[in-house]
């Protein structure tokens, strides 16, 4: 694959026809994507766990209430004990965190305690959301998969990761390349 055909930023809908029971009507955010693999979060899958559990985990007191509220993801099959951040950027320069990844533009992913203490004392990013784990492909089986129809994709719009609810996102998705995903037939194949 050539830099431009590397989906880093791009949202994976999960097709009909997955039988993979992790990744089955999922949507995942490519954070990562070269000739040596790919990491993604799940978006649309959240936990029995909110935010306020990870505080009272991690001893940080006073959050918040509603975002104490706010759900924790799934983020994949692999290390499910390990948090990601994907939040916006921060709107001060001087409002870094210790390991964070740009994504893009518009999409940042933290895997450093820092950004959930700052979270905590409402000093953290506007809009992020918090999930345990990630998918992960090695070299060529993401690409492999593409060519198999298990997925579709499409550059990751912030409203879908941030705004939409959970249960939407899925066929929210796959609005944004004009799809209905009702109409699409279980059976995978080539045309």
């Amino acid at each position: 694959m050539t830099d431009t055909t590397y989906l880093t930023g791009h949202l994976l809908i999960a097709m009909p026809a997955m039988q993979d029971p992790n990744f089955v009507k999922t949507v995942t955010y490519i954070c990562e994507h070269s000739d040596q693999g790919a990491l993604g979060i799940i978006i649309n899958r959240p936990l029995d766990m909110d935010l306020g559990n990870i505080f009272e985990q991690l001893s940080l007191d006073g959050a918040d209430p509603e975002l104490a509220r706010q759900p924790v993801l799934q983020g994949g099959p692999v290390h499910q004990e390990r948090g990601f951040v994907l939040h916006e950027p921060a709107e001060a320069s001087d409002r870094e965190f210790d390991a964070t990844l740009a994504v893009t533009d518009a999409i940042r992913v933290t895997t450093s305690q820092d950004i959930l203490t700052a979270m905590a004392r409402g000093q953290g990013p506007k809009r992020a959301l918090v999930a345990l784990g990630y998918a992960g492909w090695g070299a060529g089986q993401l690409e492999s998969e593409l060519v198999q129809n298990a997925w579709l994709s499409v550059p990751a719009s912030p409203k879908i990761i941030f705004d939409t609810p959970f249960d939407q996102r899925w066929r929210e998705s796959a609005k944004l390349l004009g799809i209905d995903l009702a109409t699409i037939s279980h059976q995978a194949g080539h045309a």
